[in-house]
């Protein structure tokens, strides 16, 4: 890999093509609707649970293992349609669609015409990862599209040198900030890259550090609520490193990655990102394809999730589009046309069509994508029943604690219908959310195990049992309720060896 000669004079006497509005717009439409179908399949997947106890019950300005955004997000829509499982995603589906839109804007930027950019919005609408994200509030579907919106301001001002967009850079980071951490390892690529191959003049601008300083104080909360918390999220780094090497570890993380992006997605990123380093016609945008492949590399090293670097693809993409088009190979060109058709139906398939009634019940692995939201009203329902079972007595000073964080967000979501008292869980980010009193030496533990429980309690009897047909192992199918006695210690103490990422 070598240097070349940076140019430090701005591009945007350069000729752009017109935006392809019909054509883009026609694949956002279409993408819309798709997603709109299937947004109220099945039931809320465990994190949208964890998002709406949280956003509702526990709204803080940060949390152990995310931003306060999602929950936020969670909190509004909820208020806005109450239950409601289609209004709680459409924000995940109105990003999605403008990152469709973002994804050919950043083939203009690069000098393609309405093919390009209709091959580049094609490439983000047939995406496993990136579209079928629009299904559902996570916070992938967030983040990524945030990434593509600031690298689009990013090769703009490659172009132009409109410094505006820089401030405007800074401050959709200070958003992406409150959903994930993860933007500043592009920040530090980008840094890295624009040294090796320029424009240099980018880290000299007044306007990165404005933007960087309107990070950094919107950051600012979340950071002393950190520091209060010991940084609960830098453990959970370690959490996530040992959870991929149980699925393949660094050496799955590129295969997944491809994966992640389509058929289409994929051949366009791996030729998109050659072009970045090889293309003339690229060469201001050159440090680009060091990014993607420092953020690769980066992730690898520290055992991050295969879908980490999603958001970094379209520039990639939208660069092998260009390329796609301006061949002059026939074949090239005739090839383009039955992996895009191919790509399409793939990602038609990828949607949850599926008929609730011809699910097979889980058999654990990737079954937790699906299984994740069914069952969460057959817990509920169990945990009630064993409530009641309890001495009337016994039901004004007991706690419900759940194993898990999804279970905890399930039942503090129920809670009001059923008229239980709190709900506790010493799992992921539930347990900062709150402990419980030392005077509850009563105990409703919603999953969990004999031989673990009897170590934090004097006491365990399992008193209920839920078990959905197509619940998650563990989560809401083969899960014991227990009542357990006489914590071992206050749970001021107890409650620190409980808690666990």
């Amino acid at each position: 890999m070598t240097t070349t000669t940076e140019s430090t004079e701005p591009d945007a006497t350069r000729e752009v093509p017109p935006f392809a509005v019909l054509g883009v717009g026609a694949i956002a439409v279409v993408a819309a609707i798709g997603l709109f179908a299937v947004l109220g399949q099945y039931g809320f997947f465990g994190d949208e649970l964890y998002f709406l106890a949280a956003g509702g019950h526990h709204l803080a300005v940060s949390y152990a293992d995310q931003g306060p955004l999602l929950p936020l997000i969670a909190a509004l829509m909820d208020s806005i349609a109450p239950g409601s499982l289609v209004a709680l995603r459409v924000p995940a589906l109105l990003v999605t669609v403008a990152g469709i839109v973002l994804a050919a804007a950043i083939a203009r930027e690069f000098g393609g015409g309405r093919g390009a950019q209709l091959i580049s919005a094609a490439a983000y609408a047939t995406s496993p990862f990136l579209f079928v994200q629009g299904s559902q509030l996570s916070t992938n579907a967030i983040d990524g599209p945030l990434w593509v919106l600031i690298t689009w301001l990013l090769v703009r001002w490659v172009r132009t040198r409109a410094d505006v967009l820089l401030i405007l850079a800074g401050v959709v980071t200070a958003i992406d900030m409150q959903v994930k951490w993860l933007i500043p390892f592009f920040w530090i690529c980008v840094g890295i890259s624009v040294l090796v191959y320029g424009p240099r003049d980018l880290l000299r601008r007044p306007a990165l550090w404005i933007g960087a300083a309107i990070t950094t104080v919107a950051m600012v909360p979340s950071l002393l609520w950190q520091a209060a918390n010991g940084w609960p999220q830098l453990e959970m780094g370690a959490v996530v490193s040992a959870e991929q090497e149980a699925i393949g570890g660094r050496l799955a993380f590129v295969p997944l990655a491809l994966l992640a992006a389509g058929l289409l997605g994929a051949i366009l990123l791996v030729y998109g990102t050659v072009r970045l380093f090889r293309a003339e016609s690229l060469r201001p945008y050159r440090f680009f394809g060091l990014v993607v492949v420092l953020l690769v590399v980066a992730f690898v090293a520290t055992g991050g999730r295969s879908y980490y670097a999603v958001g970094i693809y379209p520039v990639a993409m939208a660069a092998g589009a260009v390329g796609l088009v301006e061949a002059r190979v026939a074949w090239q060109r005739i090839a383009a046309v039955p992996v895009i058709g191919l790509s399409v139906v793939l990602a038609a398939l990828s949607l949850p069509w599926q008929p609730e009634s011809s699910i097979p019940p889980s058999t654990g692995g990737v079954d937790l994508l699906l299984h994740g939201k069914f069952g969460w009203s057959d817990l509920a329902a169990s945990t009630d029943l064993a409530y009641r079972a309890l001495p009337e007595d016994e039901r004004a000073r007991v706690v419900i604690v759940a194993q898990s964080y999804w279970q905890a967000g399930a039942l503090d979501t129920y809670r009001p219908q059923y008229g239980w008292p709190a709900v506790y869980s010493p799992n992921r980010g539930y347990g900062y959310l709150g402990t419980p009193p030392d005077s509850a030496t009563t105990i409703l533990y919603v999953g969990g195990e004999l031989e673990e429980l009897r170590e934090s309690f004097g006491s365990v009897t399992p008193i209920g049992r839920s078990d959905a047909r197509l619940g998650y192992e563990g989560a809401t199918r083969d899960v014991t309720i227990w009542r357990c006695e006489q914590p071992v210690r206050p749970w001021s103490q107890l409650w620190l060896d409980l808690r666990t990422m």
